[in-house]
C-alpha cells in the first residue's frame, strides 16, 4: 500500500473528531484528541484486519530509538500494539494515561 493511501484523515469513532492526515509524512494511526485507534492492521500499515475494534490507549512507554509510544489494546479482541506518538497529540491525554497506567 502506498504511504499516501495509508496516511489519510478519518472521523474518530470514539470522540467524533475530524482527524486530518498527519503532516510529518508518517502514517496517522490514532486520534490526536482522545488517542484512540482502530484495529485495522494485521501487520503495521497493511489495513487487512477484519476486527475493526476500538483500540483504547492503556499506557505510554518510552523506547530509546522510537521515542514515546502509546500502548493500545483492542476492546473487541484484546489485541495489543504500540504506536508512536505524534507531534499534535493531546498532551493532557498523554499525561492522564501516564498517571493512570496499569503497568
Amino acid at each position: 500500500m502506498a504511504r499516501k493511501t495509508e496516511n489519510t484523515g478519518f472521523v474518530c469513532i470514539n470522540c467524533g473528531a475530524d482527524v486530518p492526515p498527519i503532516a510529518s509524512g508518517t502514517i496517522r494511526n490514532h486520534c490526536p484528541g482522545c488517542l484512540c485507534s482502530l484495529h485495522v492492521d494485521m501487520d503495521i500499515g497493511d489495513r487487512l484486519c477484519d476486527c475493526r475494534g476500538l483500540m483504547r490507549p492503556r499506557a505510554i512507554e518510552y523506547h530509546s530509538q522510537k521515542g514515546w509510544q502509546i500502548f493500545h489494546r483492542c476492546v473487541a479482541c484484546g489485541f495489543e500494539r504500540k504506536n508512536m506518538t505524534a507531534d499534535d497529540d493531546n498532551l493532557d491525554e498523554i499525561l492522564k494515561i501516564m498517571r493512570n497506567s496499569a503497568f
